[in-house]
């Protein structure tokens, strides 16, 4: 090997290892006991008084991984993914070794996508996007959004993105990105859609698109009764619920379904703050880390403690959403109507990086009212049902039934 090889091997070397070493560093700053065990399971042969070493000694700690980049840069017979890809992998490779589903790394485009989300705010053009069993791109616009406004309807097929073809290989993430971008003049996306056999092309102006975290209306079934359905946990969620809460409120009606199905979660405080609304203070969770127990308590005044209240859950019921319906629950504040919830029972902190990647790591284990642990279990519904197979809502029809039977007087013809 020539003296430029071994010196661009080594130059890979110290960029692989320093990397690492500032992965490890930041790990340990944010949660110590997971360097200890990565360490415990890379090294087993160090001994507790070597552990407090320098950073040139730890990163002495990955031999192996080394040795291996030597011999792909020698012997490997295709191009290798540069060191930005490789590192990734590595640190995917890292937090896999600890077996929980919910620490782990995303790269930066997703980092970002999830920081709007949770935001309820992004510059893009507003839409939904679905992919169906055949891998096609199918759009849903927001209400009032660039994209509603320029055409888009609902099932549109994405073909493409300012001329890129998609294909069943492209990820959703990638073209969520593209299909978002900095609010100013001229930005945009051109889409290539296909509606029925027809071809069409439109290109879209970014604006300020504001996420809506809940929707809600009055049952037309009985207009007794209200019903709210939060679709994720976002910094929006605790004035939108205030909003939708007191404008069904003044419709006066009697009794409120609260719809949870397929709310994977979102902020911790923000669920508390919902829940606030329903319970008239007390305990919400108790969260369980290495430094013991604190229980978190509803806020006082809540605006809708009264009123009977039915929820509707299932197996896409998770994390923070699962919070809420636990509270309620435990609390007997209401019921629970549907499936078995998903059972994500943790609290990650996510930790950014220094390109804007970020991981996300499990920090605490968070107990029901009553001190149910839910993680990997779930929430049982006191009143189980089994999804139709057709898709329609019997979940929501018998939630009315309920909250009639139980709650509001029919007369008898009805």
């Amino acid at each position: 090997m020539n003296k430029h090889s071994e010196k661009y091997r080594e130059y890979r070397r110290s960029l692989l290892i320093g990397a690492l070493t500032g992965v490890a560093l930041a790990l340990v700053f944010c949660a110590g006991f997971f360097l200890r065990d990565l360490i415990d399971l890379d090294a087993p042969s160090v001994i507790a008084s070597e552990r407090d070493t320098s950073v040139d000694e730890q990163a002495q700690g990955f031999p192996l991984l080394d040795e291996v980049d030597r011999l792909l840069e020698d012997h490997y017979l295709r191009e290798l993914p540069d060191d930005t890809q490789l590192q990734y992998a590595a640190i995917r490779g890292m937090l896999g070794a600890l077996d929980d589903r919910n620490t782990f790394f995303i790269d930066p485009p997703v980092a970002q996508s999830e920081s709007d989300v949770l935001a309820g705010t992004y510059g893009g053009i507003g839409v939904n996007l679905r992919r169906n069993e055949a891998g096609d791109f199918l759009l849903y616009p927001f209400p009032d959004s660039p994209a509603s406004e320029n055409g888009v309807q609902d099932g549109d097929q994405l073909t493409a993105v300012n001329g890129e073809p998609l294909d069943i290989n492209t990820p959703q993430d990638a073209v969520d990105q593209l299909l978002r971008g900095e609010v100013k003049e001229g930005n945009g996306a051109e889409l290539t859609l296909l509606r029925g056999d027809v071809e069409i092309t439109l290109f879209i102006l970014f604006d300020v698109i504001n996420v809506p975290s809940i929707i809600w209306r009055v049952a037309e079934e009985d207009e007794r009764i209200g019903y709210i359905q939060v679709l994720r946990f976002t910094s929006r969620t605790p004035d939108e619920i205030n909003e939708a809460i007191n404008e069904l409120t003044d419709a006066v009606i009697a009794a409120l379904i609260l719809d949870l199905r397929n709310n994977t979660g979102g902020l911790l405080q923000e669920s508390i703050d919902v829940a606030s609304e329903f319970l008239d203070g007390g305990v919400v969770l108790y969260e369980v880390t290495n430094d013991g127990e604190r229980a978190f308590n509803a806020l006082d005044g809540g605006v809708a403690t009264e009123i009977p209240l039915a929820v509707l859950v299932n197996n896409r019921t998770a994390s923070a959403s699962e919070l809420v319906a636990g509270a309620i629950q435990d609390r007997e504040r209401g019921i629970l109507i549907g499936q078995t919830t998903f059972g994500k029972g943790t609290i990650q902190q996510i930790f950014p990086l220094s390109d804007a990647s970020s991981v996300h790591i499990t920090s605490a284990e968070w107990l029901t009212p009553a001190r149910n642990a839910l993680d990997g279990v779930g929430l049982e519904p006191n009143i189980p049902m089994i999804p139709d197979e057709n898709g329609r809502d019997v979940e929501f029809g018998e939630a009315i039934r309920y909250l009639q039977s139980t709650y509001l007087q029919e007369s008898s013809d009805e």
